[in-house]
């Protein structure tokens, strides 16, 4: 039988899939940042410090960027490493690297190189980096476990790998609370951006990616090991991070 994925709260080929992620952001790339901010309530950039910060990374590191979009990440990342160091900013898709490219340019972040790359096949060397870090990216995998293994891969022994993603909030008054919230952001997101689509499949995605104890064990799986996680705003997000 054909293997098939979530796309949303739909089921369809990976190939689909991945043509229809790439959609998704190409219709909202313009707007992808100011949706970020009104939909988090400007959180999403203390949660992507916090992702930073245990990293711990240093002056000459090598880091991934990965699914990396604009560059916010990125860019927090290259004024920790300094100018030895070097952030590899890799995305599918080449609008919100451009996106991305202009924004580091306008910040004087000149340690930084873009690489449109696919998470499940990664053009990078063996043990290429010192840390991976990815924010809110993990969830538009097409395979999450082969996105997984191409992480360790590509990561030095002793190496860390930082995710942030959209969790599960355990408590279920802010639970139901939270749910409510995020059932505005289609509506938000076709005044902001024109379109309501792309919001529909981020919160159908949020719903079908693994809660926080799952997706620890699929790390484990994939070969990390001491894998922490490490709940944010009641587990609306959280912050997995493992060692290879």
């Amino acid at each position: 039988m054909d293997k098939t994925v979530d796309f949303g709260a739909e089921r369809t080929t990976p190939e689909d899939k991945t043509r229809r992620v790439g959609g998704v952001f190409d219709a909202v790339v313009t707007r992808y940042d100011v949706m970020n901010d009104i939909m988090s309530l400007g959180t999403h950039r203390l949660f992507k410090r916090a992702a930073v910060e245990m990293a711990h990374l240093r002056p000459g590191h090598r880091v991934l960027d990965l699914a990396g979009g604009t560059g916010d990440i990125a860019a927090l990342a290259a004024r920790r490493i300094g100018t030895d160091g070097c952030v590899v900013l890799a995305d599918m898709n080449r609008a919100m690297l451009d996106h991305g490219r202009d924004r580091l340019l306008d910040d004087g972040i000149a340690n930084v190189a873009l690489v449109q790359a696919q998470a499940e096949a990664l053009p990078f060397p063996d043990a290429a980096f010192e840390t991976v870090l990815v924010a809110f990216g993990v969830r538009n995998f097409t395979d999450k476990e082969a996105g997984l293994a191409e992480m360790r891969r590509v990561l030095r022994e002793d190496g860390t790998v930082v995710v942030l993603e959209f969790a599960r909030v355990a408590n279920p008054i802010l639970s139901r609370t939270y749910d409510a919230f995020r059932s505005t952001w289609p509506a938000i997101g076709a005044a902001v951006v024109g379109t309501a689509a792309p919001y529909r499949y981020l919160v159908e995605s949020i719903d079908r990616h693994p809660d926080q104890g799952a997706f620890r064990l699929m790390m484990e799986d994939a070969g990390f090991r001491d894998v922490e996680v490490h709940n944010l705003a009641a587990g609306a997000a959280a912050i997995h991070r493992g060692i290879r």
